[in-house]
């Protein structure tokens, strides 16, 4: 292959995932995911050589927690504050619904409205609602944490796959 052609790969690889890295403070963009396919297509573009499959398969496993820690920690973080699984459910369909009709900060703003409301209706007490309220967003913070560790430690991974 023409060097040129391994630049443009490497460059736009790396675009993508840095797409990805950003993406990971959008509730629902699947920014994680999005790094792991620019890393399938690195290696599908430039051969899965023995160090890359094996760096690709690492990157694989840590998709796993990158996609589901923020459903988690959210949730767990809702749970924490007081919220039913009720309202952690339907937090989670309006986080999806929000984005989908309203990108990107419509999730942002559905999934903490629909545990406040929820669980104002619940427990008639809108000190009780808020503290719930707060759990799920101190989890969502605490979640883009995670993910954007997960997603830098994807991006160092074939950083190293691709300099090799």
């Amino acid at each position: 292959m023409h060097p040129w052609i391994n630049t443009t790969i490497f460059t736009l690889t790396l675009i993508v995932m840095l797409i990805g890295l950003v993406g990971v403070i959008i509730p629902i963009f699947p920014g994680v995911l999005v790094i792991w396919l620019a890393a399938l297509g690195y290696g599908l573009l430039t051969s899965f050589e023995p160090p890359g499959l094996l760096i690709f398969i690492i990157i694989t496993l840590a998709l796993i927690p990158g996609v589901t820690v923020d459903n988690i920690l959210m949730g767990a973080g809702a749970r924490r504050g007081g919220a039913s699984w009720v309202s952690i459910l339907v937090a989670l369909v309006a986080g999806i619904a929000g984005t989908l009709l309203f990108p990107p900060i419509g999730g942002l703003i559905a999934a903490p409205l629909a545990v406040l409301l929820l669980e104002f209706q619940r427990v008639r007490d809108m000190g009780k609602a808020w503290v719930a309220t707060r759990g799920l967003a101190i989890g969502w913070l605490l979640s883009v944490g995670a993910k954007f560790i997960i997603g830098s430690l994807m991006i160092g991974l074939w950083l190293i796959w691709a300099l090799s």
